[in-house]
């Protein structure tokens, strides 16, 4: 098989630049690992930017999004019985963010390259980059008992952080950088009307707890937990009491609980990867950067990726013109890491860590007063919240 771009990861990121790439003329083969059913399984965050939802109207699938996506124009953090909101609206004149769960917008992607006929295949195994230092790249992948190849132009890895592309990279030529933290993140999902219209992040002596939704029917609830926990650690009843006990009384009072529809644990890390190309291979998404969910960046930081990738790709076809992709990494780069720094923000602002000080206490404290009481203090946080531009 013969493609332009070969793209390895069905996830948003590799469907999202499969289908603006074949709107533009330029042939895709994703290979994915997985089958579809278990892509569209995962449950993920859905807090889109302004810039991502831009995107997917560009792409051509953002019909469902913008009839069942709710657009919110702020959000609150709760510390003890305090609620203050932030009034993204305001604050940045005008940009919202849209809540729009990822596996809906995968979804819709998948059923966008199922209209134009998009190569995607599954249960791609053993997907193997080679020759990323020459003009003629290729993949190859295991089907059953035989393997095939998809020789291309270029190779995107849209395969997170576990795949084959980023260690594909000589390791000498890479430099990684990581922070992990020594907590995760215990979310249920719950088939229950949503506690408050817009998202409620809550700083707790107890520990972080966030409550988020997917629609006005499907909840979506996190609280801060010991690393070492497991899913048998925590029944339903444990999960609520405590999530209560993190949030304003007004708050906790009008919580509607029910039964977990999925209940799982993630772990927190920050983690980038510098550069993100190399040769004839690129790195997007998951593949070169992890941020913690805090402030919402994972998602959207693949969609700036996604975004340079485009427009690069599109200019070295369209007008031989190879600069977009050679200061891709860089550019890329440079809004990876001011994301990097509002989400390693985010998450030391609000979250309990094991082994503070009464100094480290009282500085979250005050960091808190501040952010409260300066409108330019919220204003940058607002700014950061809806997306820094691509």
């Amino acid at each position: 098989m013969k493609t332009q771009v070969g793209i390895i990861g069905a996830g948003p990121s590799g469907l999202l630049l499969s289908q603006l790439l074949h709107q533009e003329g330029i042939e895709t083969v994703v290979l994915e690992r997985r089958s579809r059913d278990y892509v569209l399984g995962r449950i993920r965050a859905g807090v889109l930017e302004q810039g991502f939802v831009n995107l997917m109207r560009k792409a051509g699938v953002g019909d469902r999004m913008d009839r069942e996506g709710e657009v919110h124009k702020g959000f609150d953090i709760a510390h003890g019985n305090n609620r203050h909101r932030i009034d993204l609206e305001d604050l940045t004149g005008g940009d919202t963010v849209m809540v729009y769960g990822q596996t809906e917008l995968t979804r819709d992607l998948y059923e966008a390259r199922d209209r134009m006929g998009g190569i995607v295949i599954h249960d791609a195994e053993d997907v193997t980059p080679h020759g990323l230092e020459t003009d003629t790249p290729f993949l190859t992948y295991r089907k059953g008992d035989d393997i095939e190849t998809v020789t291309c132009d270029y190779i995107i890895g849209c395969d997170g952080f576990h795949g084959v592309s980023r260690k594909s990279i000589p390791k000498d030529r890479l430099t990684l950088y990581e922070r992990v933290y020594p907590f995760g993140w215990l979310g249920v999902l719950s088939r229950t009307p949503p506690v408050s219209e817009e998202l409620i992040y809550a700083r707790h002596e107890r520990g972080f707890a966030l409550c988020s939704l997917r629609s006005r029917t499907l909840s979506r609830y996190y609280v801060q937990c010991p690393l070492g926990d497991t899913i048998e650690d925590w029944s339903d009843d444990r999960f609520w009491e405590e999530l209560k006990s993190r949030l304003p009384d007004t708050v906790a009072e009008t919580l509607v609980t029910g039964p977990s529809i999925e209940k799982s644990i993630a772990p927190l890390r920050s983690f980038v990867c510098e550069p993100m190309r190399w040769g004839r291979l690129f790195l997007a998404g998951d593949a070169a950067h992890i941020v913690p969910p805090t402030g919402a960046k994972g998602l959207n930081s693949a969609a700036s990726d996604i975004y340079y990738l485009f427009h690069a790709l599109l200019a070295q076809y369209r007008k031989d013109d190879p600069s977009g992709l050679d200061g891709y990494s860089d550019r890329a780069l440079a809004r990876i890491w001011k994301a990097q720094r509002f989400s390693w923000w985010m998450t030391n602002l609000l979250h309990r860590f094991p082994d503070r000080s009464g100094f480290d206490a009282r500085m979250q404290e005050t960091d808190l007063d501040y952010l409260f009481s300066s409108r330019s203090a919220m204003a940058s946080l607002a700014e950061n919240y809806v997306g820094l531009p691509f």
